[in-house]
């Protein structure tokens, strides 16, 4: 009798771990609800999080560029300039400055790229759906004298506003670069208005 005793428990166990026991209907679509609600909470923010990423990124590189052809100009002694270009050969006054820039020394003070200047820097196309645009004053170049203020080639003295916006209006996201007669630039938060 003990031994069917114990046969009947170690039955009774097998029965209970049984393999092909698994979700049931309506456990699996409660689930899932339940994923689709946690994606819909944390999806906004990642979003936003990845467009402050580009925005800053895009800004970032731009601001660097700015700053290089500053220190370019003072430490040769000679106009350096920064330009939209879209094929990074010569000069644009087409488009924004999203296409990409270069920096080059101008010797002659006309602020295109002419045969025998000096390419310092090249800088490609910013990250897709960006877009950076600069007020009139600044919206083709940037000329740098020798003591490292910004000058037209007229010579009156360059200042102007360069502003990134993203394709999805994030208004997080909007930076502008703020660009002062003597050269300096600094960078600040803009809003969604900004990119209208």
């Amino acid at each position: 009798m003990a031994g069917m005793m114990r046969h009947e428990i170690v039955r009774g166990t097998i029965a209970a771990t049984d393999p092909q026991r698994g979700f049931t209907l309506v456990e699996l679509i409660v689930t899932l609800a339940i994923g689709a609600v946690l994606m819909s909470v944390a999806v906004p923010p990642m979003t936003e999080m990845l467009n402050t990423q580009k925005a800053s990124v895009a800004v970032n590189a731009f601001f660097t560029s700015l700053n290089h052809a500053r220190s370019e100009a003072i430490k040769r002694n000679a106009r350096a300039v920064l330009c939209k270009t879209a094929d990074g050969l010569s000069c644009s006054t087409a488009g924004g400055w999203e296409q990409g820039w270069i920096l080059f020394h101008d010797a002659n003070n006309n602020a295109a790229l002419d045969a025998g200047e000096v390419v310092v820097h090249q800088q490609g196309p910013t990250t897709q759906g960006t877009r950076l645009t600069g007020n009139a004053p600044v919206a083709d170049y940037v000329s740098y004298g020798p003591s490292g203020s910004a000058k037209l080639t007229s010579g009156g003295f360059q200042a102007g506003t360069f502003t990134l916006c993203l394709a999805s209006m994030s208004s997080t996201a909007v930076r502008r670069i703020v660009l002062s007669g003597t050269g300096r630039a600094r960078t600040q938060k803009g809003t969604a208005s900004d990119c209208l």
